[in-house]
C-alpha cells in the first residue's frame, strides 16, 4: 500500500513522537510511507521548534497569525499535488490541525480516500486559552475535515464523543490509543526492597500539572522524608518548581534532569520506582502512560474516563480523585512504603500493554487494515 502522510507540525516533541513512530511502524509492515510536512519541521531540534515560526507566533498578531495558517494551505496543497504526482499514493493519512484543509482538498481532487487523524479538538482549546480569534472560520474548517474523512482516528472514547458532535458520521471513528514500543524498555529485575524509592515525570513541565502540589507534600509528610522526586523534562513550570524546592527545604530530594533525549527515556524511566502523570484534559492519551508501562512501572494517575480506557485502579495502577485535595500525594504515600504493591502493579501494566496490543506496530496493522477497506470501498 502506498500511503502519503501529511502534516503540518513544526516542533519536535510528543507529536513528532508519534508521527515518525507511526510511520516506521507502517513501513515495517512492508507499506510505502511518504511523508510531506513543512521544511522548518527538518530543522527543529527535539523538544523545541523552528526558531522563525516561534519568533512570527509571538510577534504576529493573533488574527494575522490565524491568517497566515490559513495561507499555509495554498503551499502545503502544491507540495501535496506535486507529491501525489511523483508518488502516486492509494490513500491519503492526514494528521489533523487547525485551519489546515491542504489534504482534504487534495484528496477530493484525485478521488482518493482520506484519513484523519486527530489527537485533540484544537478549536476548543483555543478558544478555551483565549487564544482563537477566527474562531467562526476555525469550526467550520474543522466541520469540513472531519465531515469528509472516509475515516477519524482518535485517540481516546471522550474525543471520539466530541468529534461525533461536529456531525462526522460516528460508523467513520476509531478509536486508537497512543502507543509505544516496548522492546525499548525494560522492567528492572526484582532485587531487594530499598530503604529509599524514587517518584518520577517525563514530559512538558507546565503548571497545570499540578507538580507544586507534590512538592508541598513531600515537605509536609515526614514519614515521606526517604522519597525522592526526578522531573525530566522542560517547560514554563521549572524555574518555579525548583524555587519552591529550594524555599521548602527539599532541593537535596528533588532533580529536574532538563530535556532527555529519546534515545535516553528508557533508561531515566529505568531510575523510576514510581511513575506520576499528574493532571490531564479528559480527551487525551498520554505517550508517558504507555512508556511507564512497557517499563514495568507502578504508576499513579487521576481517575477520569480517557485514563481509565488505559488503567484500571489497583490492577494496573493507583488511579486517584483529581477534585479531592491531596488525592495525589496520597496514592504516592502509598506506593512508597510498599515495594510489593509497585512490583505487582508494574508487572501487571507491562502485561496489559502487551495484551491489548498497545504499541505502534499494532496501531500501524490497525490503520493498515482499515486503509485497505476504505480504498476497496472507494474502488467499489
Amino acid at each position: 500500500m502506498r500511503i502519503l502522510y501529511s502534516h503540518r507540525v513544526q516542533s519536535r516533541d510528543g507529536q513528532s513522537v508519534h508521527i515518525e513512530a507511526l510511520v516506521a511502524a507502517l513501513r515495517a509492515l512492508g507499506h510505502e510511507v511518504h511523508v510531506v510536512g513543512p521544511g522548518m519541521y527538518d530543522q527543529a531540534a527535539f523538544g523545541g521548534e523552528n526558531r522563525l515560526a516561534a519568533q512570527a507566533r509571538r510577534l504576529l498578531p493573533k488574527s494575522l497569525g490565524e491568517l497566515a495558517e490559513l495561507a499555509y494551505n495554498l503551499p502545503a496543497y502544491l507540495r501535496l499535488r506535486r507529491a501525489a504526482a511523483a508518488f502516486r499514493p492509494d490513500i491519503i493519512y492526514e494528521r489533523y490541525n487547525l485551519f489546515f484543509v491542504a489534504g482534504t482538498l487534495l484528496a477530493r481532487s484525485r478521488g482518493l480516500p482520506i484519513q484523519v487523524e486527530v489527537n485533540s479538538p484544537l478549536a476548543d482549546e483555543r478558544r478555551r486559552t483565549g487564544l482563537l480569534h477566527l474562531e467562526r472560520i476555525a469550526r467550520m474548517l474543522e466541520r469540513f475535515v472531519w465531515r469528509r474523512a472516509d475515516r477519524i482516528y482518535c485517540v481516546t472514547g471522550p474525543l471520539r464523543d466530541l468529534i461525533a458532535t461536529q456531525g462526522a458520521p460516528a460508523d467513520r471513528i476509531e478509536v486508537v490509543q497512543n502507543g509505544t514500543d516496548p522492546d525499548e524498555f525494560r522492567p528492572r529485575p526484582d532485587s531487594a526492597p530499598s530503604a529509599s524509592a524514587v517518584l518520577g515525570f517525563i514530559g512538558f513541565v507546565r503548571a497545570w500539572h499540578g507538580l507544586d502540589s507534590v512538592l508541598r507534600a513531600m515537605a509536609e509528610d515526614r514519614a515521606g522524608d526517604a522519597l525522592s522526586f526526578v522531573v525530566v523534562g522542560e517547560g514554563p513550570a521549572r524555574p518555579e518548581l525548583e524555587r519552591l524546592a529550594q524555599t521548602l527545604g527539599i532541593a537535596d530530594r528533588v532533580r529536574f534532569t532538563g530535556l532527555a533525549a529519546r534515545q535516553d527515556v528508557p533508561g531515566l524511566l529505568a531510575g523510576f520506582d514510581i511513575a506520576l502523570q499528574p493532571s490531564v484534559v479528559s480527551y487525551a492519551s498520554p505517550l508517558k502512560i504507555f512508556e511507564y508501562m512497557a517499563a514495568g512501572l507502578a504508576i499513579v494517575a487521576p481517575d477520569q474516563p480517557n485514563i481509565r480506557e488505559i488503567l484500571v485502579h489497583g490492577e494496573t495502577a493507583l488511579l486517584f480523585d483529581p477534585e479531592a485535595p491531596g488525592a495525589m500525594w496520597q496514592a504516592v504515600a502509598s506506593l512508597a512504603t510498599d515495594a510489593g504493591l509497585r512490583r505487582r502493579l508494574g508487572q501487571a501494566a507491562r502485561a496489559d500493554l502487551l495484551a491489548r496490543r498497545f504499541t505502534w506496530r499494532d496501531n500501524a496493522a490497525r490503520v493498515a487494515e482499515w486503509a485497505a477497506a476504505d480504498i476497496t470501498a472507494r474502488k467499489g
